[in-house]
């Protein structure tokens, strides 16, 4: 089968069929041990192992790039001042008790919402978007409280609600900077041990900064995906990172990506060369077939959901037929997708 041309790409051209039964819905007790498919990018043939092989996969002075962003409890349980239910989803704190959020059940602009027996939320304004920015009365600084009212936010798909195992196990063991709405999946699978064993190898690691925001999973509502239109995520990366990845760059080693947004941190501060730039910004990268990687030699990623911008940069780096055969092997071998799912090494 002929593939579309670039600019004639759909959306159904990263559709797939997956069973239900396919999708994590609890973390494995060890992290480690989930699954891994080994897809290389010049061969159809596939390999299968558990996620503390990848060490058989990396070889000494390769550069793994973490995102140390942190997961916060940004779900909040509201009600109506007539008593019915609503629920705040805090996306982005403006200013001390000022937020971006989104609010289900319909709440406009000029009314409040009951948080607490005292606190209580304060619609400023709606955008375009859909995202309300949110006043909050009756406490010095709602940030201070959301360890103790505010839920883990488990993507949809986890068809339960979030337990106190998820605050620990929704988080990367090398989670430090608090600030994403939804976990960096890939680095789940990382584990203090494996990480030790890796470095004794002779791999090095850096850490960069994507608070995962609302645009990562921002459904494609377009017929054609180049009418998309990704939503900016703030990221970070401090200059012994950004120093650290284009000596390995210079000196011809690999710099292998844990993840979707560590993929997009550093393709989106690299220049024409590849040559990363330290400092803060915001994101809007969409990467999809046709795109040119310029500082990226390697993914880890999980499994990601049908049509999503997710499965269109994996596309764009391994190509999108080999990209569905392997979503097809996956679906085969029972893998399990997702959050808590299992794993996939592009290289």
């Amino acid at each position: 089968m002929t593939a579309p041309a670039l600019e004639q790409l759909k959306l159904i051209d990263f559709d797939y069929h997956l069973p239900e039964s396919c999708i994590a819905q609890e973390p494995l007790d060890i992290r480690d041990q989930s699954r891994l498919m080994v897809v290389k990018r010049n061969s159809d043939s596939f390999e299968h192992c558990v996620f503390s092989d990848i060490e058989r996969y990396l070889v000494p002075g390769d550069l793994l790039v973490l995102n140390n962003t942190k997961v916060f409890p940004c779900r909040l349980a509201a009600r109506k001042p007539g008593g019915g239910k609503a629920e705040i989803f805090l996306l982005d704190e403006k200013e001390r008790n000022v937020w971006e959020a989104l609010v289900k059940n319909g709440v406009p602009a000029g009314k409040k919402l009951v948080v607490g027996a005292d606190i209580d939320a304060e619609i400023m304004s709606e955008a375009s978007d859909g995202v309300r920015t949110i006043r909050f009365h009756g406490t010095t600084d709602i940030r201070i409280l959301l360890p103790e009212i505010g839920k883990i936010p488990l993507p949809p798909y986890i068809r339960r609600d979030a337990s106190a195992k998820d605050r620990e196990r929704y988080q990367t063991v090398f989670a430090a900077h608090e600030g994403a709405v939804a976990a960096p999946t890939a680095g789940l699978h990382f584990t203090e041990s494996l990480l030790a064993r890796l470095r004794d190898k002779g791999v090095e690691f850096v850490v960069i900064t994507l608070h995962v925001g609302p645009g990562t999973f921002q459904p494609v509502r377009v017929e054609h995906i180049m009418n998309h239109r990704m939503l900016p995520e703030r990221y970070h990366i401090e200059p012994t990172s950004a120093a650290a990845i284009n000596l390995a760059r210079s000196n011809g080693r690999r710099i292998i990506a844990v993840g979707t947004t560590s993929v997009r941190t550093i393709e989106t501060a690299a220049d024409e060369d590849g040559v990363i730039s330290s400092g803060s910004g915001s994101s809007t990268l969409f990467i999809h077939p046709g795109y040119r990687f310029k500082a990226t030699d390697g993914i880890i990623t999980n499994f990601h959901l049908p049509k999503s911008t997710l499965l269109m940069l994996v596309s764009a780096f391994a190509g999108r037929e080999r990209i569905l055969s392997a979503y097809r092997s996956a679906i085969s071998e029972k893998y399990r997708f997702y959050s808590y799912g299992d794993a996939m090494f592009i290289g």
